[in-house]
């Protein structure tokens, strides 16, 4: 199974971990680096840090 570790760089560049998103869609193709950061924009709320959120796949 695929799953996301998403993290964000605060101002001074520190790495916070944010969450893990599992990948339940079945249709790869569907799958975009703004799908997988939309579920950063819900936890810290701002559209403005979005840039300094990244993510790396894992497999479970």
């Amino acid at each position: 199974m695929i799953a996301y570790e998403l993290y964000w760089f605060d101002k001074t560049a520190k790495a916070h971990f944010i969450g893990i998103l599992r990948e339940k869609r079945e249709n790869l193709l569907r799958i975009t680096r703004e799908s997988i950061l939309n579920l950063g924009r819900k936890v810290i709320g701002s559209n403005e840090d979005v840039a300094n959120i990244y993510f790396i796949q894992v497999e479970v």
